[in-house]
This record gives C-alpha cells, sequence and structure tokens, in this order.
C-alpha cells in the first residue's frame, strides 16, 4: 500500500521541480542582458579600440552613428550637467580618433 503513495509523491514532486526549473529559465532568457563594463583604464594613447569602446560603437562605425554616439554618451557626462571635464575630454578625444580628426593622440589632461 505504501509504495503508490511514494510513487506519486516522487513523481509529483518531480513534476514540481521541472515546472519551476522551465519557468526560472524562461526568466532568465527574457531578462536583458547587462554589458559589462570595459576593466581598464585609458591607455596613454588613445587607439581606435578603445575609442569605440568609449562610445559604445563598433570600430568601423559610420559617421552618423559615431556622431549620435558622441551625443548620447556626452549628454549623460558634461561637465554642466554634473559631469567630469576629463571624461568629457576623453569623449571628445574618441569622436576625434574614429572620425579621423585628431592633431596629436593625447587629451588635454
Amino acid at each position: 500500500m505504501a509504495s503508490p503513495i511514494v510513487v506519486g509523491t516522487t513523481i509529483g514532486a518531480a513534476a514540481l521541480g521541472a515546472r519551476y526549473l522551465i519557468r526560472g529559465w524562461q526568466t532568465f532568457k527574457a531578462a536583458p542582458r547587462v554589458r559589462r563594463f570595459y576593466p581598464g583604464g585609458f591607455e596613454q594613447v588613445m587607439t581606435r579600440r578603445e575609442a569605440a569602446l568609449i562610445l559604445g560603437v563598433r570600430e568601423s562605425a559610420v559617421l552618423e552613428k559615431i556622431k549620435e554616439a558622441h551625443r548620447r554618451v556626452m549628454v549623460a557626462n558634461h561637465p554642466d550637467a554634473g559631469g567630469s571635464h576629463y571624461i568629457a575630454s576623453k569623449i571628445n578625444e574618441a569622436k576625434e580618433v574614429l572620425l579621423g580628426k585628431t592633431k596629436t593622440a593625447n587629451s588635454a589632461f
């Protein structure tokens, strides 16, 4: 007599556990991915790779994407809105490097 009760309880527990795992997996897949930030500091001479990482675009991005990304990042980090002058100069330098308008590779800081 105890055998059917144990089997039924085991099957029920396994079904509930599987349901819990499936719902958890679906929630995990639906959650937006959070991008990790670049873990290092700034290089002495800014490269195209570093400039692309700062602006959040590809190194081969078109002019419009670079300008839009520069505007978006500057709005968030502008010194008049409480941002850092150093970060703002690096953002501007990144735009110049990607557009190929840089005369010197060093920033003002």
